[in-house]
């Protein structure tokens, strides 16, 4: 019976093999690529709130598209965007910077599965078809966005890795997109709105609020497991 074991230890395989196959041009660019993406990963400084509000005084109006660039772009790479959460309610209040967060944190996540699905899409498909894998694939591709916003609602669900993870797998683009904004936004609010917590007191409120979001995550993915995919290969 093939087992989750052997169909990673096939996928290493299968990418030993095909990189041996790069030239060496490929090979080269790639690994600057890597390199770069670790650099910016483990360095990436998120600007402190004083530094945030010198950028705003200095950029005035243009401060908000500034900061919705910024967050779009920092959150490609696996980097806790709490603390831009939180700063977008402190600088931008309740209303103003629940949207810019939102709709950052929405674009982020499907520019990222685009790009890592462009990189990658092709060439794991085929191995999507592994008995292993198949019918998480298959339940994926029918019923992704239960998957992905039950576990939007977890907050020790890594963002940039669940963007990642997700681009190798069926699940449509539009379903992830959506479910990336109904997942993430009742966390994402409660910290908008909760942003006083960055003075580095937690509100019970805002731990409590968590706890449940998370339950209710894990409520939804004990449900996806239970509901039948009705599509076959």
């Amino acid at each position: 019976m093939a087992t989750i074991f052997d169909f990673f230890q096939g996928l290493a395989s299968d990418a030993v093999s095909a990189v041996k196959a790069w030239p060496r041009r490929r090979k080269i660019l790639t690994s600057i690529a890597i390199i770069l993406f670790l650099v910016i990963t483990f360095t990436a400084d998120i600007p402190s709130l004083g530094v945030l509000r010198e950028y705003s005084r200095r950029l005035g109006p243009a401060f908000p598209l500034a900061f919705w660039c910024f967050y779009v772009l920092i959150t490609q790479f696996p980097v806790p965007r709490t603390v831009l959460t939180l700063s977008a309610g402190i600088l931008f209040g309740p209303v103003q910077g629940i949207l810019l967060a939102l709709s950052a944190t929405t674009v982020s996540g499907a520019i990222s599965l685009l790009i890592v699905r462009s990189l990658l899409g092709e060439w794991m498909a085929p191995r999507l078809t592994h008995p292993a894998v198949a019918s998480i694939n298959r339940r994926l591709r029918e019923r992704g966005w239960l998957a992905v916003t039950s576990l939007r609602m977890i907050a020790g669900v890594p963002f940039s890795l669940l963007n990642y993870v997700a681009a190798l797998t069926a699940v449509p683009v539009l379903s992830f997109t959506l479910a990336t904004f109904i997942g993430s936004a009742p966390g994402t609010i409660l910290v908008v709105v909760l942003g006083d917590t960055l003075t580095g007191e937690a509100d019970p409120r805002m731990i409590v609020a968590m706890l449940l979001l998370a339950l209710l995550g894990i409520a939804g993915l004990v449900l996806d497991t239970r509901l039948g995919v009705k599509s076959g290969e």
